[in-house]
């Protein structure tokens, strides 16, 4: 034991030691608390403090085992399996079922994941002759675990003037009586779903005070480890546990509270010294993860914060190198600049793929990664999500762009012929494919004339609307780009306004999800390829390009060496070699949700400082000019994150405009082509790019671009990558002109964007 403590720093030590009374261990990021709390734990049961009176409480199953294999491992005895260490859920679970009788339960009750709660509201909602699709189960719900978080009862809630008028504003009044329901139908069924084990465990130590004195007795010091997540419920259970003896020794660090949105409140942390008069306040301020470099960043910005625990984090590690600020035109440049940043790496610095980690915002934001990762063929996993394109939703609206362009897709069909509900059942689905068995039909043929096959009624009229407006999105194949068509789709179908209408936290995120795709064809149908050259827009080329993308294989292997991508609230407690975080930029990141609110846009700041304190060695930090949001394209402020760091910290040298990630017209044919087994359809255009291709020019020693402008039409112009030509016509106005150029070599007629290609005018003596 002696020699353990040895290996401590001194505030570490002193953290340890004092273990009588209120303790606040203020532990700034890689500052070791872990090693901290597992010792202090150690160091009570070698003082003599019996294993069943310490009750440890964590955030998740894998630090509490890990904090009683430390203690096992220092004590060297199996003492540490008496300790009452897990998750606040875990724990408290246990002690409702010993106790659940004065709680009117039965002592094996169900405990309800989210799912067998929303469905429990479903039937609620039905039963009340309700809307469904108006009061959502997933947004009652959530409405719901709010309010018990909040220890707030369904009388309470009923009663709460503030909160009736939040739930007449938004249209659903009879919240509080589908609560109350719930909370009824729960109880008949023996059942608590997973809030309710922070709820019913506070109403049994405020109802029942002899239950309280026993386990005030039982647990004579408590600790609590990432202090600054935990919510009211928590708080007040806390408080009252360690009220009989006040050893309660809390673990956290205020500059890293970024879980509001799941209830938890930085005020248990900034305000946990009023709550003790003698409270002894130990800060850890020594990193042992991060260079010195990022820990100026780190510090420069947390202290714009006004709520917060003054610390300054240092380190005896290395300076480092300054961080990287790089800026992009576009998202996807942004996503082409981190790969390649990515594969330089591990060339000078022989880094693997497991020691990078793309950090974002939002899910949403993983598309133009996953895109240029995938395009230089470098594996990677999606942390604490689903891949982009493997998302239900963005499955759902691909499925209708694929039944427009093929409709034999019968997978496809039957993913959206009811999807927004339209009353076509299921029994009418097995009913359609049976038929279509027994006659050798498609499944589409069927649909077409669904009367004649014998389906009637309702659901048949349900099919033929479906099938008119499947019609309607065909006649625009030929004269709308692939952009027309989706948008007409998510207006049309319903789709976009089901996932708009849902006010959840994930019904949010499938909302941006779509978005995003339909950003992503927006950029598609208005971008030009590398040289400016005009390209196909339709909805079938850009099926095929999405195609490739999606047909790779995902690493399933959790230890396998990919690159991380996941959202910074994911990443917390982990650390990486290298880190980029990207967007930021105003609106994003900060949030535009946070923008006007004092504590909203200091957690966002938090979050910023969480994503920094993550790299060990390297940082990046990337923004983009313009970015595609709800099909617009716009330009973006940088983040006034990026303003708060100062300049000798920082390389801003990186513009990200590199090209390299795009690959060459070759290598996509050769793709293209050992896709043929599995995409017929491409072959036409891999036989077109097998074609040999004219020999590349190379530009004049004195190139130099002019201005468009400038140019008239009969002039002769050299371009970098097509060599001499004539202009034929010129259209469009300043920001948008086009010009077709019968170019020599073999290169052909080609229609250029003139603001994206560099053009030079040849000067005739």
């Amino acid at each position: 034991m002696q020699n353990y403590l040895e290996g401590l720093n001194e505030n570490q030590r002193e953290a340890v030691l004092h273990i009588e009374g209120p303790i606040m261990i203020v532990a700034g990021a890689g500052s070791g608390k872990t090693k901290v709390l597992t010792t202090r734990i150690a160091y009570l049961m070698h003082k003599g403090v019996d294993a069943f009176n310490i009750l440890a409480l964590t955030f998740t199953n894998k630090a509490a085992a890990e904090m009683k294999e430390r203690v096992e491992k220092i004590l060297g005895n199996t003492e540490a399996r008496n300790l009452y260490i897990g998750t606040f859920h875990s724990v408290f679970a246990r002690i409702l079922r010993a106790e659940a009788n004065k709680l009117g339960y039965p002592n094996n009750f169900t405990i309800y994941d989210t799912d067998d709660a929303k469905s429990v509201i479903k039937g609620i909602v039905n039963d009340m002759n309700l809307d469904d699709k108006h009061y959502k189960p997933a947004y009652v719900y959530n409405r719901i675990s709010a309010a018990k978080n909040s220890l707030i009862d369904p009388v309470a809630y009923k009663m709460d003037h503030s909160i009736q008028q939040e739930d007449a504003k938004s249209n659903r009044p009879l919240l509080g009586d589908i609560y109350d329901s719930y909370t009824k139908r729960c109880f008949k069924n023996g059942a608590m779903d997973f809030d309710d084990l922070l709820f019913k465990m506070y109403v049994l130590l405020t109802q029942f005070p002899d239950v309280l004195a026993k386990y005030q007795h039982k647990f004579q010091y408590v600790l609590i480890d990432e202090y600054q997540d935990t919510n009211l419920a928590q708080y007040a259970i806390i408080k009252m546990l360690g009220a009989r003896h006040e050893n309660i020794c809390v673990v956290g660090d205020d500059a890293q509270s970024i879980y509001s949105f799941r209830g938890a409140t930085v005020q248990n942390i900034l305000q946990f010294q009023d709550d003790y008069e003698d409270v002894k306040i130990v800060k850890l301020e020594q990193n042992y993860r991060s260079t010195q470099s990022i820990l100026n960043v780190a510090n420069q910005i947390i202290g714009n914060n006004k709520n917060q625990i003054p610390k300054n984090l240092w380190t005896e590690n290395t300076e480092g190198d300054k961080i990287i600020l790089a800026r992009t035109m576009t998202d996807n440049d942004e996503g082409r600049f981190v790969a390649d940043a990515i594969k330089e790496q591990q060339m000078r610095n022989h880094y693997r793929n497991n020691q990078f980690a793309i950090l974002y915002r939002t899910n949403a934001q993983s598309r133009s990664f996953e895109e240029s990762l995938r395009r230089m063929n470098i594996p990677y996993r999606l942390y604490g999500g689903t891949s982009f394109y493997q998302r239900k939703e963005v499955k759902d609206f691909l499925a209708y762009l694929r039944v427009i362009v093929n409709g034999q897709d019968e997978e496809n069909i039957k993913r959206i012929i009811n999807y927004p509900a339209r009353g076509i059942g299921k029994t009418s689905i097995e009913k359609i494919m049976v038929v279509a068995n027994m006659q050798d039909k498609t499944f589409w043929e069927v649909i077409e004339n669904p009367l004649l096959h014998g389906i009637k009624g309702a659901g048949g009229t349900a099919i033929e609307n479906f099938v008119t407006m499947i019609h309607s999105f065909r006649t625009m194949l030929e004269k709308q780009n692939a952009y027309d068509v989706a948008f007409a789709v998510g207006k049309h179908t319903g789709l976009v306004a089901e996932l708009y209408n849902d006010k959840s936290v994930e019904g949010l995120a499938r909302y941006e999800n779509v978005q995003e795709l339909l950003n992503s064809i927006k950029e598609f149908t208005e971008t030009p390829d590398e040289e400016g050259e005009l390209k196909d827009k339709s909805l079938g080329s850009y099926l095929q390009q999405i195609t490739l993308l999606t047909d790779a294989d995902q690493n399933k292997d959790e230890n396998a060496d990919t690159v991380t991508l996941m959202t910074i609230h994911a990443a917390k407690g982990l650390e990486f070699p290298c880190v980029f975080v990207v967007g930021l930029e105003e609106n994003l990141f900060p949030s535009a949700m946070s923008m006007y609110d004092r504590n909203d846009l200091e957690e966002e700041r938090r979050l910023f400082y969480v994503a920094i304190t993550r790299a060990k060695d390297r940082l990046w930090v990337t923004y983009a000019n313009s970015r595609y949001r709800f099909g617009q394209l716009v330009q973006n402020d940088p983040s006034r994150f990026i303003e708060e760091i100062p300049d000798k910290h920082v390389d801003r040298s990186f513009t990200g405009m590199s090209n390299t990630a795009r690959g060459s017209v070759g290598a996509f044919g050769n793709m293209l082509n050992q896709s043929f087994d599995k995409v017929p359809s491409l072959k036409k255009l891999a036989d077109k790019l097998a074609q040999p291709t004219a020999k590349p020019h190379q530009a004049s020693a004195d190139f130099k671009a002019d201005d468009v402008m400038e140019m008239e039409v009969g002039m002769k112009v050299e371009h970098q990558k097509f060599g001499f030509g004539t202009i034929l016509t010129l259209e469009g106005g300043m920001n948008n002109r086009i010009a077709s150029i019968q170019f020599e070599g073999g290169h052909g007629t080609k229609k250029i964007m003139m603001n994206y290609a560099k053009l030079r005018i040849v000067k005739t003596p």
